[in-house]
């Protein structure tokens, strides 16, 4: 096991691998900008290096500066946590060249998972089913009307190196074709400097489902069940469930082999995350985060199991020690992102909190660097607490979740907390009734009542 470990990130991630590290008793190294100085995971870390100005390109994303604190503190591994250089691939085996551990999986599995369109080629390959769509990237508009008249509309243009919703572009007749062909690739180019676009089939009322995974050094694989992100604003998500209300435990056995037997065939090792449309009882792969994930939390609760713990003990290259049959599955877990946000406008909202109180008792997890006094900075996601709940039942869960809400108070900053507490009333909500495109509709209406 290691005796010191860096962590490579910020906010409430920083402060959960801190913890971890702490529990096994594992030093710990922070990094920050000058920006976080105050930061909790800064006070609580048994070092500290200040790495840049509060610039994330200068600071967080400074390979050069991660590296060398790493290297005066004498840190044997460093966590990316998410986000970052989380799924740099350079980064990853830059911290190798350097003599470390990467707590990730490798460099070649971070590269071919990034590159949207070699992913689907190897999940295909693999035998995992895919969103009808483009064999690759499209390489003329011609080829796109070709790929379109072959799935039919309405079709999703998608930058290759896409995320966030970036370069993305839903047309429903061959007459937009042409201008979301040219948008989506004007928009991949200005976000990632590579204006390469495929195609997939547009779903017009499927479900996010994802499932987690972790695989060891030895060819090792299980899953933890499937979590539903299926509450998503502009393909950002809000809210998470764990497990999703309309998948069933056969539905979940068969998915889980296909996506476990395919990583144990590529030699994917640590955590990862597969995610999936689902619609009319399909699973379509779109994708795979080479990373552990926000919404970590909700399956930890189901499953029992610390994500952040299983990381480290497979980084420093022990086995799993347990096989799929001894992972069970209990009660119902929700996750609300609080952003410090204006629920309505959603403009973010950074500044100083004059009051903070979070909420308590049985089954209620919060996952926060946040504390009375504290600066929210204005460079950084604005994602300031994870509020999770678990209980028996989903309608207990929901129960739960909407008196933690109530309790909890955050003063000085606009928050989510009295969009979620919206979200919770909904009727199609409390009856699991939604897909990907819900919540949107959901505050259009909400916003214009």
């Amino acid at each position: 096991m290691f005796s010191k470990i860096l962590i490579a990130n910020r906010g409430e991630i920083a402060l959960r691998v801190l913890r971890a590290c702490q529990e096994l008793g594992i030093k710990t190294v922070a990094v920050h900008s000058t920006a976080d100085s105050d930061a909790m995971h800064v006070r609580l870390a048994d070092e500290s290096v200040c790495i840049g100005p509060p610039s994330s390109r200068e600071s967080y994303l400074n390979m050069a500066a991660i590296l060398s604190a790493a290297t005066i503190t004498g840190a044997e591994a460093i966590h990316p946590g998410y986000g970052f250089l989380s799924e740099n691939a350079e980064f990853a085996r830059s911290v190798e060249d350097h003599g470390m551990v990467f707590i990730g999986p490798t460099a070649k599995h971070i590269r071919m998972m990034g590159d949207k369109i070699i992913a689907k080629a190897t999940m295909k390959e693999l035998g995992v089913p895919l969103v009808p769509g483009s064999d690759g990237k499209l390489e003329s508009l011609e080829e796109a009307y070709e790929v379109a008249k072959t799935i039919g509309y309405p079709i999703l243009i998608k930058a290759v190196a896409g995320g966030g919703g970036r370069g993305m572009k839903v047309t429903h007749t061959a007459e937009d074709l042409a201008e979301a062909w040219e948008i989506a690739r004007i928009e991949a180019r200005a976000a990632f400097g590579n204006d390469a676009v495929y195609m997939e089939k547009y779903m017009d009322h499927p479900r996010h489902i994802e499932l987690q995974i972790l695989g060891d050094n030895y060819g090792n694989v299980v899953h933890f069940g499937e979590r539903d992100c299926s509450l998503q604003r502009r393909h950002q998500k809000l809210l998470e469930e764990a497990g999703s209300p309309i998948i069933t435990a056969e539905q979940r056995q068969a998915i889980g082999k296909t996506a476990t037997d395919a990583l144990s065939r590529m030699g994917y090792r640590n955590a990862g995350t597969l995610e999936f449309l689902y619609q009319d009882g399909q699973f379509c792969f779109i994708e795979m985060n080479t990373r552990l994930q926000v919404e970590h939390p909700v399956t930890e609760m189901v499953c029992n199991i610390d994500l952040v713990h299983e990381q480290i003990r497979l980084a420093a290259g022990e086995k799993l020690g347990y096989t799929q049959e001894d992972i069970t599955f209990s009660g119902h877990a929700i996750e609300c992102r609080i952003n410090a946000e204006d629920p309505i406008s959603f403009v973010p909202c950074p500044g100083k909190i004059t009051m903070y109180h979070p909420p308590g008792g049985l089954g209620v997890r919060i996952d926060s660097a946040l504390y009375t006094g504290y600066q929210v900075p204005p460079f950084y996601d604005s994602m300031v607490a994870k509020l999770i709940v678990h209980a028996p039942t989903r309608a207990q869960a929901i129960a739960r979740m909407h008196r933690a809400l109530n309790e909890f108070v955050v003063e000085g900053i606009q928050t989510f907390i009295p969009l979620h507490q919206h979200i919770l009333e909904d009727p199609d909500f409390q009856k699991g009734d939604y897909s990907i495109h819900w919540l949107e509709q959901f505050t259009a209406r909400t916003h214009a009542s």
